[in-house]
């Protein structure tokens, strides 16, 4: 699909020489998609030509345009805007355009050259069940798997699990107290929620005796510090630390529970995790590093055998590696797993999938590798995304004020059936086929509100506007795809099957926009993938289903009399179909082919 740009930047560097006698490298040649309301369907940008041609832009594209008009059967007409030239293409090369549609070339890999990408995510901690900040985690980072696999490369997705420290104690220490041996199974509760639950009590306990404690020392602060059961998990931390028995039983049952809880999760949201990492089996791993950076020099001791990086010619601090004690503390850990990662995969490269608020970490961890000489620092990236806000504010875990993922998803396909049996459109679905609609309709929601935003943003999340059927959906691109295949499935009936015609005809506005825009796909992938942005294949599709809803509204399809133009609307809409199936299954949506 992309032949037809390189043919015109060819011709355009043909057309420079032959009128104004100069080398450009193709490099050099700009194209951009003509705006809206001009003539034409590719605009050559003349400004960078005006050094190396000694004229006006104006005048360079006058002489460009009438050269490839002359010259070529490329271009029928030309239009110059100031220094842009705006080119009208030959039917016969958008007939070939409509073909190479049909034969989903514009869907092959965008690449020659794969390479190997690692993505981590969602890294949750194993204290709590997951929330609406992780699904954005976990929605960011599959599409981004999926668009790098759609590209051509060979993408994998890990997880880096929290699943020791004080956090993790805390929840354990309000197991012991008020647990009476509680079971997911004698509960009810997902493992993942029944854990969470005792987080949250360990917090209301703690408070408690914060309250307590202050009234007798009369120092808010110092009861925060003494807190009997903050003490509790301290010391159940270093006697996990010191392997004691009693507690990694406890640790190993209770993880379980969550290790449980977390799969259902993923399941449901149809996300496959490729390999998983436990910071209980990675936090010693950067140690030797850290002796390493020692050696090299890269790092100072302290005296009181704290080791140090100086990252102050970088534009940062002094960064903190081994405490005084000799214990590694979060930058340790990472610096070991991403080598680890490296053993293992031998990445091209390696996206970690974590909030804004991490910046700093990654920025530290980056620089730190490239200290120690590592070849794979520069090919690091950090996906960074805005947090997930409450329309009352910031989430806090401990408190239980969470949007819990579970509870979204099923409440959502709860509005999704409700949503759908009130349209009576389902009424010959059988059961199984009904509830699969629910779930297709909730998770495409879902994931597209979660994904349409640009990574970077900060989100309010609105679950009533996200399953909305009209506006800017995940369901409305549904509803363009299942109604395109209802069209396709009538036109069958009727002996019309979408066949390119021999002569295409003069399409109008509203024919040509869509076709553009199909013919757009693969530029709009690169860009995705480039950026690693889902929202644009998010923006792509809203944009696609709009063309053709536009195109549906105001043409007639099957009754159309004149065979060649309703062939030429019926071969747009089974591209239409493909490309929108194929564009949403990115984003981990699917096309449903009946609502």
């Amino acid at each position: 699909m992309l032949s037809l740009d390189a043919q015109l930047v060819h011709a355009v560097q043909t057309a420079l020489k032959a009128t104004f006698g100069v080398e450009t490298p193709l490099t050099a040649i700009q194209l951009q998609p003509t705006r809206k309301g001009f003539k034409g369907s590719h605009t050559v940008v003349t400004f960078p030509f005006a050094k190396l041609t000694q004229a006006k832009p104006p005048v360079i594209a006058e002489k460009l345009g009438a050269h490839l008009q002359e010259n070529t059967d490329l271009v029928v007409a030309y239009e110059v805007v100031q220094g842009f030239l705006n080119l009208t293409l030959s039917p016969t090369h958008w007939q070939q355009v409509l073909g190479d549609l049909l034969a989903e070339k514009h869907l092959a890999a965008l690449t020659q050259q794969p390479e190997t990408v690692v993505l981590e995510f969602p890294s949750p901690n194993t204290n709590k069940p997951l929330h609406v900040g992780h699904l954005r985690n976990l929605c960011l980072g599959d599409a981004t798997k999926r668009m790098l696999q759609a590209a051509g490369h060979q993408a994998h997705a890990v997880n880096l699990v929290n699943d020791r420290g004080i956090h993790i104690c805390k929840s354990m220490v309000a197991y012991l107290r008020q647990g009476e041996g509680e079971t997911p199974e004698s509960t009810g509760m997902k493992g993942d929620h029944l854990v969470g639950k005792y987080y949250v009590i360990f917090n209301d306990l703690y408070k408690a005796e914060v309250a307590e404690l202050t009234k007798k020392l009369g120092d808010e602060e110092q009861a925060r510090a003494q807190a009997p059961i903050l003490e509790e998990a301290r010391v159940m931390l270093r006697q996990w630390e010191a392997h004691d028995a009693d507690v990694h039983a406890l640790w190993q049952k209770m993880n379980g529970w969550v290790y449980a809880g977390f799969d259902d999760t993923f399941s449901s949201l149809g996300i496959t995790i490729d390999k998983t990492y436990y910071e209980s089996e990675t936090y010693l791993l950067g140690k030797d590093l850290v002796q390493k950076g020692l050696e090299m020099g890269v790092f100072y001791q302290k005296e009181d055998g704290s080791v140090w990086a100086d990252l102050t010619g970088q534009g940062l601090d002094h960064k903190l590696l081994l405490r005084s004690d000799g214990t590694a503390v979060y930058m340790t850990q990472d610096l070991g797993t991403a080598d680890l990662r490296h053993q293992d995969f031998q990445f091209d490269r390696s996206v970690y999938v974590v909030g804004s608020e991490q910046d700093y970490h990654f920025d530290v961890l980056f620089k730190l590798l490239a200290k120690l000489g590592f070849s794979y620092a520069p090919q690091l990236y950090h996906l960074s995304y805005g947090m997930v806000e409450l329309p009352e504010g910031k989430m806090k875990s401990r408190e239980g004020t969470v949007v819990d993922a579970d509870q979204l998803i099923e409440e959502m396909r709860a509005t999704a059936q409700v949503q759908t049996e009130a349209s009576g459109k389902i009424a010959d679905f059988s059961p199984e086929e009904a509830q699969q609609l629910y779930q297709d309709l909730a998770m495409g929601a879902l994931k597209f509100f979660l994904l349409k935003v640009t990574p970077k943003k900060r989100m309010l999340f609105d679950p009533k506007a996200s399953i909305d059927f009209q506006g800017d959906t995940g369901v409305f691109v549904q509803y363009t795809h299942a109604r395109i295949a209802t069209l396709l499935q009538k036109a069958a009936k009727k002996g019309h099957t979408p066949t390119l015609p021999q002569a295409l005809p003069v399409l109008d506005e509203a024919e040509m926009s869509l076709l553009l825009h199909l013919y757009r796909w693969p530029s709009a992938l690169q860009e995705a993938v480039d950026t690693y942005c889902p929202a644009v294949v998010a923006q792509y599709v809203l944009e696609l289903a709009k063309r053709y809803n536009h195109l549906y509204a105001h043409h007639p399809m099957l009754r159309e009399a004149d065979a060649d133009k309703r062939n030429a609307r019926l071969c747009l809409s089974k591209a239409t179909a493909t490309t929108l199936r194929h564009a949403l299954g990115l984003l981990g949506i699917q096309a449903p082919q009946r609502m």
